[in-house]
């Protein structure tokens, strides 16, 4: 489902070149869990923009289903995004002027979807927030905005789902909360979930644990239930 072959990320810093990402492979099958996990600045989030192709690598290859996101425009890049790939952020990034149902619908009204309407009440109702949909974000707690932009991510039913610390800014309850949500879509709808997070308990209920160091996967960690390891590693 998702392959990366010798990725790497290089940003110019000042007269300095600064490495994000020593070149590195990895797979993630179709239907797996992983958790990335590293200190502040180990790449986490980056290898998360790189898998989005939000970002582009510095050199390598990273392919979604056999598509090779290198060589896709933007406008083909967003249509994949739209048709396979959700995120979710740390800081939510709802919509201000727009509703709950309104942030939710925007993927689907994006998409063309006949039944955007009735889809965004369905998901609001499985994040716990049926009775909040005409609230705007200013209106909601920080746990119910994350809950609508997990809703939102959802929206369009996508095969992958990435998120970026998305309990960093919520209290344990909230952040339990959201994790119950990840682990049923996970569960229920068979989503491939890759996950950058701090948070060892969220990271521990993931099929597979990818630990970032300085750049570099220092090592993997695989429940013994979960999908075969494909392939993981780093080189160069």
């Amino acid at each position: 489902m998702i392959r990366l072959d010798s990725v790497s990320k290089i940003v110019q810093s000042g007269p300095e070149k600064l490495t994000i990402l020593h070149p590195l492979d990895l797979e993630v099958p179709k239907g797996q869990f992983l958790s990335i996990m590293g200190p502040s600045g180990s790449g986490k989030s980056t290898l998360l923009g790189l898998i989005a192709g939000l970002d582009a690598p510095t050199s390598g290859r990273v392919t979604i289903d056999g598509d090779d996101l290198t060589t896709l425009d933007e406008d083909a890049l967003a249509r994949l995004r739209g048709a396979k790939v959700g995120f979710v952020f740390q800081f939510f990034h709802l919509l201000p002027s727009l509703t709950a149902l309104e942030n939710v619908l925007v993927p689907m009204e994006i998409a063309g979807l006949a039944d955007a309407d009735s889809r965004s009440r369905e998901l609001l109702r499985e994040v716990g927030l049926a009775e909040r949909a005409h609230h705007y974000p200013s209106q909601l707690s920080g746990g119910e905005q994350q809950r609508v932009a997990l809703a939102r991510a959802l929206a369009n039913d996508p095969p992958i789902l990435l998120a970026d610390e998305p309990t960093g800014n919520l209290d344990a309850v909230n952040g339990r909360h959201i994790v119950e949500i990840l682990l049923g879509a996970h569960e229920r709808r068979g989503t491939t979930i890759v996950l950058a997070t701090h948070d060892q308990e969220l990271a521990g209920k993931a099929d597979r644990i990818l630990i970032l160091k300085g750049g570099r996967i220092e090592r993997v960690e695989e429940r013994s239930d979960a999908h075969p390891l494909a392939r993981a590693g780093s080189r160069g």
